[in-house]
């Protein structure tokens, strides 16, 4: 009989409770007291991470012809730094105790206390509100000092010398790679705007206040695009692919009227205007069509307009990707049109010419970033653990149900009986035959029900059981994590049907259910 699951809504300390359990996200140097902000992935965190990383390249580099990939340096020249502003700008607000020297994050910590929104606000704006509301060190009770500018940036010496000259630095985002490399990447390619250029990397900050688990790290993952058109380019070739998409938006001029967000499609945001640049909309629809696409439940998710005083000093335009976590709608990825802002600026300060030939005006031109998915990986894992997250009523134990493409293991091998040497030596055999295509485990530990469910909190798409009937047959079970259903399928063709499974194959089409 099928089991019956129900969605289970849990906090964000109990999903980090769970991933430790379960081997998915551990703190990072646990033994020594874990460092705040800096988490290591376990045997199952690492295959879910790295199918994540697979599908978003899949989806966006190896399947789109506009499309060129790079993997920057960690650590980069300061001058790439200075350039891009972040040396003077990249910071946050931080509020220090005269008492007991506690540090906190000024907009976190009185968004917390008031419940408030503190976007946009700058230095004065938290001093005053500290001031005004007469709030004081949760730690120690005593006054903060004046609230003051905290630069995010990692500073790293470089060789032997410890001058100025040997500074560099961790890299802040990917992007600026992408925009030093530009000119290369172009002519390497010898792709014609529009193009973008993409990378998966770290990037590091030096976070006040690392909160909510993956959420906010010091050290974290980025999937990023850098879309490059020439700069009177507003049409997109691929928006009618996504003119019917359907998502909430919550615009500047909604969040500024205290409304709510409002489900739209696209067509209907671009005749309004709400967003008024094709490329921009097209990404937008193009980054949730892909949660949504492996899994995510699109009724989590909504895009939110930057105002006008969020802007980042590059941007001339953003909309947030956000999802709705326990503790509220959140960015997950954030969508800026930068104009031309980095490459001027690498212009400037380099004195190289990243300029582009454009065949059509016979003219030397800068291309526009318009549209830059920045796309965090531990907040894309985030999401997917939390809809996959269900409790089984029926089962009395939790069932990860992840998209197959994402399952960190796609198939479970069991012998029916640990103490039969006949079923572990087929089990092993099949297992040997599976392990060359896919990720596996065998699990011989427990009764065949507690493998089941062992294998079922681990996301494992599927359960390969040999039994006595296979010795004769030459066959096996294969269950559904999802639905607990099973059928037999020969071992020769075990191969072809889990591959089918996988890309979405109802397991119905494979043999008539036995449970």
């Amino acid at each position: 009989m099928q089991s019956k699951t129900e969605k289970t809504l849990i906090s964000i300390d109990e999903m980090a409770i769970f991933c430790r359990r379960k081997g998915f996200v551990y703190p990072s140097s646990e033994i020594y007291g874990s460092l705040s902000g800096f988490f290591d992935y376990g045997p199952l965190g690492v295959e879910l991470k790295n199918n994540i990383k697979r599908e978003w390249w899949k989806t966006n580099v190896q399947q789109r012809e506009d499309m060129a990939g790079i993997d920057g340096s960690i650590i980069s020249h300061q001058k790439i730094w200075e350039a891009s502003g972040h040396l003077s700008g990249f910071s946050d607000i931080i509020l220090e105790c005269k008492k007991c020297k506690e540090k906190v994050r000024g907009d976190v910590f009185i968004e917390d206390r008031l419940k408030i929104s503190t976007e946009g606000l700058k230095v004065k704006d938290i001093t005053q509100i500290i001031k005004k509301n007469k709030l004081k060190c949760l730690k120690c009770g005593g006054e903060f000092k004046e609230a003051s500018d905290f630069n995010l940036m990692f500073p790293v010496n470089i060789g032997a010398n410890k001058d100025k000259s040997s500074i560099a630095y961790l890299r802040g985002e990917t992007a600026q790679l992408i925009f030093a490399n530009f000119k290369k990447v172009a002519e390497n390619s010898r792709l014609k705007l529009p193009f973008g250029i993409a990378q998966i990397g770290k990037a590091f900050r030096n976070e006040i206040a690392p909160r909510n688990f993956l959420f906010r790290c010091r050290e974290f993952e980025q999937m990023e695009i850098e879309y490059f058109v020439k700069p009177v380019d507003n049409k997109c070739p691929y928006i009618k692919e996504v003119l019917n998409h359907k998502i909430k938006i919550l615009s500047t001029e909604m969040q500024e009227k205290d409304e709510e967000e409002k489900e739209m499609t696209i067509k209907q945001v671009l005749q309004k205007k709400i967003i008024k640049k094709e490329w921009h909309a097209y990404w937008l629809a193009q980054s949730n069509r892909w949660f949504i696409s492996l899994g995510a439940n699109p009724d989590n998710f909504r895009i939110r307009q930057h105002k006008r005083k969020e802007l980042a000093h590059y941007s001339s335009d953003c909309w947030d990707l956000e999802y709705k976590f326990p503790f509220g709608f959140k960015e997950l990825e954030g969508i800026a049109d930068r104009s031309d802002y980095d490459l001027q600026q690498h212009i400037k300060h380099s004195g190289q010419d990243l300029s582009l030939f454009d065949e059509e005006t016979k003219q030397k031109i800068i291309p526009h970033v318009v549209a830059e998915p920045s796309l965090g990986v531990d907040r894309a894992f985030l999401v997917f653990m939390f809809d996959a997250y269900e409790y089984d009523k029926k089962r009395e134990n939790i069932v990860l149900k992840l998209h197959p493409k994402l399952s960190p293991i796609k198939v479970a091998v069991f012998p029916l009986l640990k103490n039969k040497k006949t079923l572990v030596k087929k089990a092993k055999e099949v297992y040997d035959i599976l392990k060359k295509e896919f990720v596996c485990a065998y699990d011989t530990n427990g009764s065949i029900g507690r493998r089941y469910a062992r294998q079922d909190e681990a996301g494992t798409f599927l359960g390969v059981t040999i039994d006595f009937d296979s010795l004769k047959k030459n066959d096996v079970t294969i269950r559904s994590r999802d639905t607990t259903r099973q059928v037999r399928v020969k071992i020769k063709n075990l191969k072809e049907v889990i591959k089918e499974l996988i890309e979405g194959e109802k397991l119905s089409k494979f043999g008539k259910y036995i449970y």
